[in-house]
């Protein structure tokens, strides 16, 4: 299925470590929606089960994120933790169909899934997508900036908040990124030829290029929500 990520953040390390162990480890966990007339995939959806409350966690929910959740996630399932919470991991809608109420109904279909097994809550390190027009903007500010009704100004952390989620905190190093100076001029088609921040479309906030040390290093915020499912 054809996506709206970016290019470069297709090139986390622990998702090109993991990702596919979701499909053939954790298959209950992942879920797709497709087009009833032409049977093709029109919107995605991954989770991992993990132990939130496991001694050393506590409870908290991870300042590393996406990375981290899914650390922890595949770490349980090695050891055979009992895991106690499901985290989203990505909901994704095919581009031409987006704007269709999707999005929503691939997470309410994980929320129900989660209930269905037992679960009393879903955690997701949600990547807001309205943040790429402010790379600038602290995400601390971001998370939890609200429009006049109350609702968060971000369009995601909306529908989450409207299925009943609340926001829990930021996870300032959700995904870090590392790549050659030559990696990123091929993801993004920009020079990455001077020192300093570097704003690439689609990116959360400004890469950071140190031309002289041959690399340029990303490093992602998301935001915590929480659903309750009792």
């Amino acid at each position: 299925m054809d996506d709206s990520w970016p290019e470069f953040a297709t090139q986390d390390s622990i998702a090109w470590m993991l990702y596919p162990r979701m499909v053939t480890e954790l298959p209950d966990h992942v879920f797709v929606a497709t087009d009833d007339a032409t049977g093709e995939v029109v919107a995605k959806a991954f989770s991992v089960p993990f132990a939130q409350h496991a001694a050393g966690r506590d409870g908290r929910l991870p300042a590393q994120g996406w990375d981290q959740v899914l650390m922890w996630a595949f770490s349980d399932l090695r050891r055979g933790a009992a895991p106690d919470t499901v985290s989203a991991i990505e909901i994704s809608v095919r581009p031409d169909r987006q704007g269709e109420g999707l999005s929503g109904r691939m997470l309410a279909a994980l929320r129900e899934t989660a209930r269905a097994r037992g679960f009393t809550e879903v955690v997701a390190p949600v990547r807001p997508s309205g943040k790429p027009a402010e790379p600038d903007t602290s995400i601390h500010e971001y998370a939890y900036r609200t429009r006049e009704d109350g609702l968060p100004y971000d369009p995601w952390l909306r529908v989450h908040v409207r299925a009943g989620a609340v926001i829990d905190s930021v996870a300032p190093l959700s995904m870090t990124i590392t790549g050659s100076l030559a990696q990123w001029r091929e993801w993004t088609g920009l020079p990455f030829d001077a020192a300093g921040p570097v704003r690439v479309p689609g990116a959360l906030s400004p890469v950071h290029c140190e031309p002289e040390q041959g690399y340029a290093v990303y490093v992602e915020p998301n935001v915590w929500v929480r659903h309750a499912l009792v």
